[in-house]
């Protein structure tokens, strides 16, 4: 087995923005601006192996809160990994992200296909007993789905809760990832069917979903930033395909990802669990339209 040492020069890769297009310049190191009003939150997918690099993510995550002090987690799905008895829930998801609760750092699951849909009673996951719900903070409303069954009645709660939303950000995180160029899975061309023209009529901003065990930052489709991340715990190496699609890849090592919502922008930073910035960029709001 390589050595945590021995993974510090894991690969990443970019593929540029074409000549002329703005989505967001890259900022390896900068500082987050740490407004007052702020929405601070990491994401994490595919994460509950109960493995040592699960917890190296987890021990990185408290590490990096000090450069940005996130108040909650998004799960992107296959949080437990087989057995889903008390002892499994432990070692999976209670130990390893123990100090990051007990700092009231709050977890909000969806769930992946290898999830029991029990898990939406666990409460640590915060899911409130069902499948898809929402939930709002400051300026932002988060929409957590269950792309298992995405059933005319998911479907219809979705654009309900879309239409209503004030908020001037949408952010909407699920397992299955509608836009990806990892080779193991691919995109979900039914799902994005489905969700796309939702998405795009009531002025979804950003998408994230896990599943393929890599990293990715996707080009913006329908003037919506897409991002995977299912690398938190479960690592799937050199899976990527190099594609214009994608603006930044990592597949050679587990992350997860820090963002703050300032304004009219989200700052973020994706970091390996050695502590190696992986991707950074500060990206405006995308402008809707009408």
């Amino acid at each position: 087995m390589k050595s945590l040492c021995s993974l510090t020069l894991a690969a990443v890769w970019v593929i540029a923005w074409p000549l002329g297009a703005v989505h967001g310049q890259s900022a390896p190191g900068f500082a987050f601006p740490l407004q007052a009003d702020s929405v601070r939150f990491a994401i994490i997918g595919d994460s509950g192996t109960g493995d040592a690099p699960q917890y190296a993510v987890a021990a990185q995550m408290l590490k990096q809160r000090a450069t940005l002090p996130f108040t909650f987690v998004l799960m992107m799905g296959d949080n437990i990994y087989g057995g889903h008895k008390p002892a499994d829930l432990k070692k999976k998801f209670a130990d390893p992200y123990q100090q990051l609760m007990a700092s009231q750092v709050t977890f909000y699951a969806s769930l992946g296909n290898h999830d029991n849909p029990a898990e939406v009673s666990y409460q640590p996951f915060n899911m409130g007993g069902k499948r898809y719900y929402n939930f709002r903070k400051g300026n932002t409303e988060f929409f957590a789905l269950d792309s298992n069954y995405m059933d005319p009645t998911q479907l219809d709660w979705l654009e309900k809760q879309l239409s209503a939303s004030t908020a001037a950000w949408k952010i909407c995180y699920y397992h299955h990832p509608i836009y990806s160029d990892a080779r193991f899975h691919g995109p979900d061309p039914d799902l994005r069917q489905r969700l796309e023209p939702l998405f795009q009529k009531y002025g979804v901003d950003v998408v994230f979903s896990g599943h393929e065990h890599v990293y990715e930052r996707i080009q913006p489709q329908h003037n919506i930033y897409y991002f995977v991340l299912g690398n938190s715990g479960e690592l799937r190496p050199h899976d990527l395909k190099r594609s214009p699609n994608i603006v930044k890849g990592f597949d050679t090592d587990q992350c997860f990802a820090m963002f703050e919502i300032a304004g009219n922008n989200m700052y973020f930073e994706a970091i390996s669990r050695v502590g190696e910035i992986v991707d950074s960029a500060v990206l405006p709001k995308p402008e809707q339209k009408k």
